[in-house]
């Protein structure tokens, strides 16, 4: 089945900025992994531009489209996206999404001037989306969740470039980090590629060799939620 072309496009812009790259890498989890996802080598505006189109239309075609009123980006690497994307569906869709807001947290909290360790629309009584490149362990979506609560935001779910498809390392070996983010908090994650878009979408692109690595790291540690 054929990728959607921004999907192609994310993917393209991927390779070739070197956000997205095959070999072998070690994870925080000490899995050696046959891919990596780094969403901060999109820093210039030739490959930033495919990427913000495509979370705006992961998002606008989602079952999330309708249903949020502020974008949060967790420091720090969800700070450009939640600008960057929260502009990108604005300019796409005007009407639904002129009055959509961003927001973003500090690491430390400001004592002077406006204080407080958040900055750009305040978060109580919103429903808020909160944008990440990837779930890796999930403690950092735990994190940003736990502060938007507390701040009186609501989250209705959580938006990303790359799901891996992976299960957690201390897991009972079916579940993935978003598939249990997803079961904790009873929210909507969504990607815009899976692990498996790689394989599929990437036969022409990308070696032979690195696609049966891939393909093996999945039969391996591949989740099944």
């Amino acid at each position: 089945m054929s990728l959607p072309q921004y999907k192609k496009d994310f993917l393209k812009a991927a390779v070739e900025g070197g956000a997205l790259r095959f070999g072998a890498y070690e994870l925080k989890s000490k899995r050696i992994s046959p891919y990596f996802f780094n969403a901060g080598d999109f820093y210039t505006g030739e490959l930033h531009v495919p990427i913000m189109d495509a979370y705006a239309q992961t998002i606008a075609s989602s079952e999330l489209a309708d249903g949020f009123d502020v974008i949060f980006g967790p420091a720090y690497k969800g700070i450009p996206l939640a600008a960057t994307v929260f502009y990108a569906l604005a300019k796409t869709d005007p009407a639904k999404y002129r009055k959509v807001a961003y927001s973003f947290d500090r690491k430390e909290a400001k004592d002077h001037g406006e204080g407080g360790s958040i900055v750009g629309s305040p978060l109580k009584g919103k429903r808020v989306l909160i944008i990440d490149d990837v779930v890796s362990a999930g403690t950092a979506k735990r994190q940003a969740i736990d502060m938007i609560r507390a701040n009186g935001g609501t989250v209705v779910g959580i938006v990303v470039a790359l799901d891996r498809q992976e299960t957690l390392p201390d897991g009972d070996g079916k579940t993935s980090a978003i598939g249990q983010l997803r079961k904790e908090y009873q929210i909507s994650i969504i990607s815009i590629v899976k692990l498996d878009d790689i394989i599929n979408g990437m036969q022409d692109v990308i070696s032979e060799d690195d696609i049966k690595n891939i393909e093996a790291y999945r039969a391996k540690f591949g989740a099944s939620d």
